[in-house]
C-alpha cells in the first residue's frame, strides 16, 4: 500500500516517536553507527537495517558474530513482542524471509572466503602479525623482490619461501634495500606459524574472492544479504578485523567512482567494531580514515556496531552520519564518559536530556538520527525500532546447509586450487643452482609469453571457449567457474604486484598522501 510507512519511495522505516522516522537511501552512503550496551538490541536494530536495504534492491554484507543474525534468511515466527511493538508503531507485523548467501572464512557454514596474499598486502599483514616496524621494513622488502621478479605470492607457502629467499640472498639485497636480518626473518616465520595455528591456511589460498559477488540481487530485484560466519572467527579478533579491513580496501579498489547515487550498491555492517580500531598504528588509522571518507563515492555505506561510541575514533566518528543509540549503562567513570559523549555527538532535542534518556532506554528502544536534507543531522529523537520481518535468533545447522545448497554460488569457491606461484618458482631456482636470478633483478619483459602469457591462454580458453563452441551467455559447469576464478585471481595477483605495488603498501589502493 502506498501510504505503508514501510514502503515510502527512497526511505527505509527504522522506527517511530512521535512520527515515523526514517533512513534516506540517497544519504545511506554517508555511513552510520549502531552502539549501545550488550542486550540492548543492537542485533535487531542491524536485522531491520538489512532487510530495508534488500527490499530496496541494495546488496549487504554483515558479520555475524554471534549467530543471530542468521535467522534473516528464515520466515518471521511472529513473536509476540514483535508484533506488538508493530501494533505500537502503527503498522501491520508482516512475516517474511530474505535471500541470503552464507560465508565462512574457515569454510564450514558457508561458502570459503579467501584472499592471495598479495591482495593482503605488507601493511595489513604487518597489522596481523604484529610486527615491529623493523619487521615490517624487511616484509616490505621480500614483496618488493616479489614484485621484481614476477614471483607470485598467493599463499603462506609462497610467503614462506620467499622470505627464506630474502634471507639466503640479504648480503646482495643489502645494497639496494638496507639490512635484512636473520632474526627479522625468524620473528616472521614464527608469526606465520601462530596464523596457522589460527586456520589462516584456509583464508589464504584460491579461487580468491570477486568482491563482486557481494553485489548481488535475486530473481525479485531485492539485494542479496551476504552474512559472515564469524562466531569461530572472533577467537581470532585480529584476523576478524584485517579481514573486514582488507575487504574494505578490496571494495574501494575494485568500484569504480559512482558519485551520490539514489541508493547504494552496498551496505557493509562492521561488528564488533572495536577491534579494527584497538592498539592501531598511526598509519593504519590514517588509512581508516581514509577508507570510510573515500569510499561513500564508490557506492558503498560503512556501518559500525560496537557497544560504546568512544570505541570509535574521533576522525571516524565524524563520517558516520545516521545514528543509532541504544542504552548504555553508566556505572563506572568510563561508562559516564560514554554517555556524555555520545549524548553530545547528537543534535539536541529540546523535549528531553539526551544524556539521561540513553541510560533509561529500553530494549528495542533507541535514540535516532538520521541525515536530512542535503546531509545535516535531523534533531535525535526516543523511537521504537521498528519490528524484524524475518526470525530473530539463530538457524539450525541443517537449515543453514540447505540454504547453502541452494545458493547460486555454489560450486564457484568450495574447492581448494593450489597454483603455480612463488614456492613452486624458487623451488625450481634452486634446482638449477645458477640459473636462479640475481636478487633486485628487473623482470623479463616477454611481451606476452611467459607467465602473463599464460594467465592470458588461461582466460581465452575459458571465457572465448564459451563463445567458441557456440555457448554464448549459457551457465558455465562448476570446472569452469573454479578455472575462470582462479585464472581472474592470478591475472589480479599479477597487475598487483607489477603495477599497483606502491598503492598496495598503503591499504590495497589508497594513497596516505
Amino acid at each position: 500500500m502506498a501510504d505503508d510507512p514501510r514502503n515510502q519511495p527512497g526511505k527505509l522505516l527504522v522506527g517511530k516517536s512521535e512520527a515515523y522516522q526514517y533512513l534516506q537511501l540517497s544519504l545511506a552512503n554517508r555511513h552510520g553507527l549502531v552502539t549501545g550496551a550488550t542486550g540492548t538490541g543492537k542485533t535487531v536494530t542491524l536485522q531491520v537495517l538489512a532487510e530495508g536495504f534488500s527490499n530496496a534492491g541494495v546488496a549487504v554484507f554483515a558479520s555475524d558474530v554471534k549467530g543471530d543474525l542468521s535467522g534473516i534468511a528464515m520466515i518471521g515466527d511472529s513473536k509476540p513482542p514483535f508484533v506488538k511493538r508493530a501494533a505500537d508503531i502503527g503498522v501491520a507485523y508482516q512475516a517474511d524471509e530474505f535471500p541470503v548467501v552464507f560465508w565462512d572464512l574457515f569454510g564450514e557454514q558457508g561458502h570459503p572466503v579467501r584472499a592471495t596474499i598479495s591482495e593482503m598486502g605488507p601493511l595489513l599483514l604487518s597489522r596481523l602479525l604484529e610486527l615491529n616496524d623493523v619487521q615490517e621494513g624487511v616484509l616490505n622488502i621480500a614483496f618488493r623482490v616479489a614484485d621484481e621478479q614476477g614471483l607470485l605470492l598467493l599463499d603462506l607457502k609462497d610467503l614462506r619461501a620467499l622470505l627464506q629467499y630474502v634471507s639466503d640472498n640479504a648480503g646482495d639485497l643489502k645494497t639496494r634495500y638496507g639490512n635484512v636480518a636473520a632474526t627479522s626473518v625468524g620473528a616472521i616465520q614464527r608469526q606465520l606459524l601462530v596464523l596457522e595455528n589460527q586456520g589462516a591456511l584456509k583464508f589464504f589460498a584460491e579461487p580468491a574472492l570477486d568482491i563482486n559477488d557481494f553485489l548481488r540481487k535475486d530473481r525479485d530485484g531485492r539485494g542479496v544479504i551476504n552474512v559472515l560466519a564469524a562466531d569461530k572467527l572472533m577467537r581470532s579478533p585480529r584476523l576478524y578485523a584485517t579481514f573486514l579491513l582488507w575487504m574494505l580496501s578490496e571494495l574501494f579498489e575494485t568500484l569504480p567512482e559512482v558519485g551520490d547515487l539514489d541508493q547504494p550498491k552496498l551496505v557493509f555492517f562492521f561488528d564488533e567494531a572495536h577491534l579494527l580500531f584497538d592498539n592501531a598504528p598511526k598509519a593504519l588509522m590514517e588509512a581508516i580514515e581514509q577508507v570510510v571518507r573515500l569510499i561513500r563515492s564508490k557506492g558503498v555505506g560503512v556501518y559500525f556496531v560496537t557497544q560504546n561510541p568512544l570505541d570509535v575514533p574521533e576522525v571516524v566518528l565524524g563520517q558516520l552520519g545516521n545514528r543509532v543509540q541504544h542504552a548504555l549503562r553508566a556505572f563506572t567513570p568510563r561508562d559516564q564518559r560514554a554517555v556524555k559523549a555520545a549524548a553530545e555527538t547528537f543534535r539536541q532535542n529540546p523535549a528531553f536530556d539526551t544524556g539521561k534518556a540513553i541510560t533509561e532506554l529500553g530494549v528495542g528502544e533507541a535514540l535516532v538520527s538520521m541525515l536530512e536534507g542535503k546531509g545535516t543531522p535531523a534533531i535525535v529523537t526516543r523511537d521504537l525500532i521498528a519490528p524484524p520481518a524475518s526470525r530473530v535468533g539463530p538457524i539450525t545447522p541443517d537449515e543453514r546447509a540447505g540454504i547453502v545448497r541452494k545458493s547460486p554460488l555454489l560450486g564457484k569457491y568450495d574447492t581448494t586450487i593450489d597454483s603455480e606461484s612463488a614456492y613452486e618458482t624458487l623451488a625450481k631456482r634452486a634446482g638449477k643452482g645458477a640459473a636462479a636470478a640475481a636478487p633486485g633483478a628487473e623482470p623479463a619483459q616477454d611481451g606476452g609469453g611467459g607467465l602473463l602469457g599464460q594467465i592470458g591462454g588461461m582466460l581465452g580458453g575459458v571465457l572465448g571457449g564459451a563463445a567458441a563452441t557456440g555457448k554464448g551467455r549459457q551457465r558455465m559447469s562448476t570446472g569452469e567457474m573454479i578455472v575462470r576464478s582462479v585464472a581472474q585471481s592470478a591475472a589480479r595477483s599479477i597487475g598487483t604486484q607489477i603495477t599497483r605495488a606502491i598503492l598496495r603498501n598503503v591499504l590495497g589502493g589508497l594513497m596516505k598522501r
